[in-house]
């Protein structure tokens, strides 16, 4: 079951995370590579290639070639290798927690049978298609348009993303208080283009979704001339929602997506959708105004809502409930699920072993309750210290760069110095855990753990409404390899589980530490000054700080961003969208800048030797490969290119070092290289 709709939607609104992919898990500390004592392993090397001509290749070309991707990825990199680790050691708290016997009520008792009910194979394979009977019967059980509204807002309340998506996040002019969002959604594919592109491969994709489709359908019992039909009911009512939803561009605009209403703007924006009734519905009866993401994709929906038969909205809520629930299903329906999002989509071979499944959906479902044991096992006090340190060290950095710059008056810099000293920094873990007391979790059906845990993360999600923002709250759970800035918080966070070899090794040469986990702190510092966060001032309001000649010159510094990765070729006639991906190709060019600068800095009169015939400079480049080093299926690199803001691996690793003047000195690089950019483009 998908029970996230809403923290996902947070993430492309506001959330600024460094690596592809959001439900991504951490790794035990061990050592990076196999011949090196310095943090890089030699094998990684591709000595064939000229680093002058592609980095990315001499520095992880020996990586790529000597690990194939695994039948069970669609994508297989230093990510995965730290999370398929990682699993491993989150499986052993799990199953500890579960044979341990502990207190009733007690995290280790709910994370223990949470576990253990997703791996009761016996008692998911004996129910079957029954735990969405109730679902369905009530679906079937609609007679009129009241009825209908009424379902929707109780599929909302379990989670359930049809027609739209809504919950609290903080007020983007009023970050101090929580407001209501109203955003776009109801969709099955991944994207409204996949609906609308007129190339055959979209085409072909379209038709095996309803072919998809109609298998789910069947297996939940229907016959197989109703099932196809009713996947072409779903097929077209999803078309209508996809033409009115905005573009993954359109989304990065927090001041296109900011339309704070009344009921009465509501009433009159939707008059055949009952806003009152709805709030009501779903426990947030006392709200009085929303933000309203996507003006005209609720028009549509209020159209949809009068025009489309009852019949067929009944068809394309049971398909939402059914879509829902198959990962929580008997292995039929697990299986025809990863077919179409798993084979189809992203290109992966075979499904994961279950107990990686189970692992990663207890994370998803109660992870800081995980997260807890977590960080008591692999992170110690002394981890956190030392990454604080480098989080100062890197802010350091740009607080020296920030008043060198040309481009960048003195009321503007005076402005970003101020954001910048007003930064939250969080590392490892929160610093207050989540009270699950209220949530029942036992070993009877996993359904039901998914169904309650989401259902209690939506209540406590609605209950924010209206009240001031916790800003202790954090929105990666502690084992996440990955990190992310929070705009409205102005903050920068990192979960424990991104603070492991390979981005940071205690043990390991500081350059390749500078070069990863360095570049990944710069990355986030600066995704508070990117296209996208530099809409935000210090504390973390919608407002323009900037003068309109420095926003002028910023605004064509990005651009020479979004050329640049505009060129780069997916595949013949799919290139990276360099809008879509402008925020986290700033993040990158510029963490690089100041990872380098606080680097440079940290050896001023003690300049290390060299290390297996490599200077410390070349040492934090490949540091900084090192991270990106991934072999990804064709079909998980057109996904990605199609719906996510993160560039592909190979472009990342090779894009901003053709930038760097740091980088081509360090190897030697000239003019005409193709790692040397005619045109550089620089913002830090």
């Amino acid at each position: 079951m998908k029970t996230r709709r809403l923290a996902t939607m947070l993430f492309a609104i506001l959330l600024s995370a460094v690596c592809a992919g959001l439900i991504i898990s951490a790794a035990v500390p061990a050592r990076a590579g196999g011949d090196s004592n310095w943090g890089f392993s030699l094998t990684n090397l591709d000595r064939t290639c000229k680093p002058c001509e592609d980095f990315y290749e001499f520095a992880m070309g020996g990586w790529m070639k000597a690990n194939p991707i695994p039948a069970e990825y669609s994508t297989w990199g230093t990510f995965a290798e730290l999370r398929d680790k990682n699993l491993t050691a989150m499986r052993t708290i799990l199953e500890n927690a579960g044979d341990s016997h502990p207190a009733a009520g007690s995290n280790d008792q709910k994370i223990g049978d949470f576990y253990a009910a997703c791996m009761d194979t016996s008692a998911i394979e004996a129910a079957g298609a029954k735990p969405m009977a109730s679902d369905l019967a009530a679906i079937d059980a609609l007679q009129d348009r009241k009825g209908l509204e009424a379902e929707i807002a109780r599929l909302h309340r379990e989670t359930n993303n049809v027609a739209f998506s809504f919950g609290a996040i903080p007020d983007f002019k009023n970050s101090s208080q929580m407001i209501g969002l109203a955003h776009q959604g109801g969709l099955g594919l991944p994207d409204r283009d996949y609906y609308l592109r007129d190339d055959e491969h979209s085409k072909e994709l379209r038709e095996d979704y309803i072919q998809h489709v109609g298998k789910m359908f069947a297996l939940a019992g229907d016959a197989p001339d109703k099932a196809a039909a009713e996947a072409k009911t779903v097929m077209a009512l999803e078309t209508s929602l996809a033409k009115a939803s905005r573009t993954r561009v359109e989304l990065r605009d927090p001041e296109k997506n900011y339309n704070k209403m009344s009921l009465a703007q509501l009433k009159e924006l939707t008059p055949d959708w009952s806003w009152e009734n709805y709030l009501h519905a779903i426990g947030a009866a006392d709200v009085s105004e929303i933000n309203v993401g996507q003006p005209d994709f609720f028009k549509e929906v209020d159209h949809q809502l009068a025009a489309t038969p009852l019949a067929d909205w009944k068809i394309y809520l049971r398909w939402h409930v059914i879509h829902q629930a198959a990962p929580a299903l008997s292995d039929a329906f697990v299986q025809e699920n990863f077919n179409f999002y798993g084979k189809q989509l992203s290109g992966a071979k075979e499904l994961q072993p279950r107990w990686k499944r189970c692992v990663q959906s207890t994370n998803q479902e109660i992870g800081e309750a995980l997260g807890e044991v977590y960080v008591r096992k692999y992170f110690p006090p002394e981890a956190k210290a030392r990454a604080k340190e480098m989080v100062n060290n890197l802010i350091a950095a740009l607080r020296s760069d920030i008043p060198t710059l040309s481009w960048m008056g003195p009321e503007t810099q005076k402005q970003a110095l101020a954001k910048l000293q007003a930064f939250t920094v969080k590392i490892g873990y929160p610093d207050k855990w989540r009270d699950y007391s209220k949530l029942s979790i036992g070993r009877a059906s996993y359904f039901e753990n998914v169904r309650r845990a989401g259902e209690f993360e939506e209540a406590r999600d609605l209950a924010k409404i209206g009240k001031p923002v916790d800003r202790s709250e954090w929105g990666m759970t502690p084992p996440t390899v990955n990190a992310y800035n929070n705009s409205t918080f102005n903050e920068i966070v990192f979960p424990a589980g991104i603070l492991q070899p390979p981005f940071y090794d205690p043990r390991a040469d500081d350059a390749v530490n500078y070069g990863g986990i360095g570049a990944v702190i710069g990355h986030e510092i600066s995704h508070g000054f990117d296209d996208q966060g530099s809409k935000f001032d210090g504390r973390g309001n919608l407002n323009n700080w900037w003068t309109d000649e420095d926003r002028k010159n910023f605004n064509e510094r990005g651009d020479c961003i979004m050329q640049q990765f505009n060129g780069y070729e997916v595949e013949p006639g799919l290139h990276q969208n360099g809008k879509l991906v402008l925020g986290e190709s700033i993040g990158d060019l510029g963490g690089l800048a100041i990872a380098y600068a606080a680097y440079e800095k940290s050896i001023e009169g003690k300049r290390p030797p060299e290390i297996d015939g490599f200077s410390p400079e070349q040492r934090f480049f490949l540091g900084w490969a090192q991270v990106w080093g991934a072999n990804q299926r064709a079909e998980a690199a057109r996904l990605q290119a199609n719906t996510d803001p993160h560039p592909l691996a190979r472009f990342r690793g090779n894009g901003p070092l053709s930038n760097m003047e740091a980088f081509a000195k360090a190897f030697g690089c000239k003019k005409g290289d193709a790692m040397v950019r005619e045109q550089a483009c620089k913002i830090w």
